[in-house]
């Protein structure tokens, strides 16, 4: 009988290995010597480990699945302990047993990642859901157009959660998006009747405006421009290639307008520039009429430049009240001339003056009695109210005699 560590041939040939619970029979060989029937079913043998050892790498260095890797162990461990080897199957296994915990080890932290990975996926979407409700009430349209669609990005690229949670979230999620979309369709829809609306507006002000454009009627016209302006600003905008073209014809006919008045004014203004160095002339000639010397000479000098004043013709608008005034003082200084010697040559005026210059010396005579009387008596209080009396009379028939010698006499 041939015999090992772990095995023995008896002597009809018949193979048996040692284990812990004791020896059970692999096999016969009939071919060869127990040697060769030892070192064939050790072979056997560290085939099986062999097999467990790239398990085991399996297990440790790749991502195999915990039910992939269960199904290879059972099938490893029936090899054990059924297959025709000669070794330490004991060992092997132990082997076996430490992989199955390892196994479950693997199979533990991986549920636990997942859990945790649900758990950060389930927060995430939520938070995702919160703000595309959010998103779902702005008026950015851009913008949160473009945010929502980037949320979209990060949901698919965040893990399911359990079917019923999933599809609840994705539900608010859809929901959301919806209700923004609709509210920026209608906004859009809206805001296009808008701009047709002001499109139609505009067009009628363009019309409006291009046929004033040949008016010849400056004031009016100009204010017309301001106010169809004002509308146009009001009018709110039209689609973009439609508000520049309605643009183009709105100030294009205003500037045809507005080029011909400037035309029209500054041919005008050249003229009154013109105009107003001749009547700054004809000014000078009226003012050298002073001081009145002859009146009847100046009225006739102020009759010829006030007729030359007239045909010259309108001057700047800002130079006019300076010219005017300086006019109007050598016209005041004819009047007022013409005034004090109608004063002189009125025999009514002459005979009121020297009516009045006789009753004012009347009652001076009489108030200077009546002081000497009341002297006389002593009176001091009436001498000095009839003093102060005479005095105001005395003024006034001063002026009364300088009156009446402006009528010679």
């Amino acid at each position: 009988m041939t015999s090992d560590p772990w095995g023995r041939v008896d002597d009809e040939g018949t193979v048996y290995v040692r284990t812990a619970e004791g020896e059970r029979v692999v096999g016969s060989w009939q071919a060869g010597s127990p040697d060769e029937a030892l070192a064939y079913f050790t072979r056997k043998y560290e085939g099986i480990a062999v097999e467990i050892g790239l398990l085991e790498r399996r297990v440790r260095t790749t991502d195999l699945a915990a039910k992939d890797a269960m199904t290879a162990i059972e099938h490893l461990r029936a090899q054990v302990a059924e297959g025709h080897a000669v070794g330490d199957l004991d060992a092997l296994a132990k082997r076996l047993d430490t992989l199955v915990a390892e196994v479950e080890s693997r199979r533990e932290e991986r549920r636990a990642a997942r859990a945790k990975a649900q758990d950060e996926a389930k927060v995430a979407k939520e938070a995702l859901v919160a703000e595309s409700e959010q998103l779902a009430e702005s008026t950015q349209w851009r913008e949160a157009g473009d945010r929502l669609r980037a949320l979209v990005d990060i949901w698919k690229g965040l893990p399911r959660l359990d079917r019923k949670s999933d599809d609840e979230l994705w539900h608010r999620f859809s929901h959301a998006r919806s209700a923004f979309s609709k509210r920026r369709k209608a906004h859009f829809a809206t805001l296009d009747q808008q701009r047709d609306e002001a499109r139609q507006h505009k067009e009628k002000l363009a019309k409006e405006a291009e046929s004033l454009s040949g008016s010849t009627d400056w004031g009016a016209t100009a204010a017309r421009y301001r106010e169809l302006m004002t509308e146009w600003k009001a009018a709110g905008r039209a689609q973009r290639e439609a508000e520049d073209e309605l643009w183009t014809r709105f100030r294009g006919a205003q500037d045809v307008f507005f080029q011909a008045r400037s035309s029209v004014f500054d041919e005008r203004d050249a003229g009154e520039r013109e105009n107003q160095t001749l009547k700054e002339a004809l000014v000078v000639e009226a003012e050298a009429l002073l001081p009145i010397d002859d009146l009847k000479v100046a009225k006739a000098a102020l009759r010829s430049v006030s007729e030359r004043w007239e045909e010259i013709g309108h001057v700047p608008r800002d130079a006019r009240p300076k010219l005017e005034a300086r006019l109007h003082t050598v016209e005041r200084a004819i009047r007022e001339a013409e005034e004090a010697e109608w004063q002189r040559s009125n025999p009514e005026a002459r005979a009121r003056a020297q009516g009045m210059t006789g009753l004012l010396q009347a009652a001076v005579d009489k108030l200077e009695k009546q002081i000497e009387a009341a002297r006389a008596k002593g009176d001091n209080g009436r001498v000095a109210k009839l003093e102060a009396e005479l005095a105001g009379r005395r003024e006034l028939l001063d002026q009364a005699l300088k009156g009446l010698q402006e009528f010679g006499g």
